[in-house]
């Protein structure tokens, strides 16, 4: 593959979220966005952790859902139909705590055995922080206003509401990390 990482998965999300999701495309837009500040903390993973920030929703694009499961999903098709790198698929599958929404779907085992989580865990929390921190519009805002908004969004009594006061410790303390990381990096 001759362009970067980054350009070939701008084009992948853009080409199966823009038309059908314009607001998932903007979502992961921004995600993106905020993931092109975290490149002085990540060091050569800069480019991989804004390559999964613009993918990371692609399951949801209606054409790949089979599962309903949008990081499994996501992660299957970048598998199957790209050839995509594996720590890459990796992040996607198992964004923002993933597996807690896998055990509520009884997806667990699926997701763990095709897709394990990495054992990298700034990156891994370097995602969630990017996902966490913007809006469904692709602005800037706090992870507890993310995940008020998700559980406004979807009902506390639904799989989703279920996952995300479950997982809201965990991607709280994931941005608290990140946040400390960028602070004690010089610019």
């Amino acid at each position: 593959m001759d362009e970067t990482m980054l350009s070939w998965a701008r084009q992948v999300a853009e080409k199966e979220l823009s038309g059908v999701l314009p607001r998932r495309w903007a979502h992961s837009q921004g995600v993106a966005a905020r993931a092109a500040g975290l490149g002085h903390v990540l060091g050569g993973d800069a480019e991989l952790l804004a390559a999964a920030a613009v993918l990371h929703d692609v399951g949801y694009a209606p054409r790949l859902a089979e599962t309903g499961f949008h990081p499994l999903d996501g992660a299957r098709f970048l598998r199957e139909e790209h050839g995509a790198d594996e720590r890459l698929m990796r992040l996607v599958a198992n964004h923002s705590f993933a597996l807690l929404e896998a055990e509520e779907r009884e997806l667990r085992k699926e997701l763990a055995g095709e897709f394990p989580l990495l054992e990298e865990p700034l990156l891994v929390d370097a995602l969630v922080y990017c996902d966490m921190t913007t809006t469904p519009d692709g602005d800037r805002t706090t992870a507890q206003d993310r995940v008020a908004e998700i559980r406004s969004r979807y009902g506390d009594d639904s799989v989703v509401g279920r996952f995300i006061r479950r997982a809201a410790p965990e991607i709280f303390a994931s941005v608290e990390r990140v946040e400390a990381a960028l602070a004690a990096q010089p610019r």
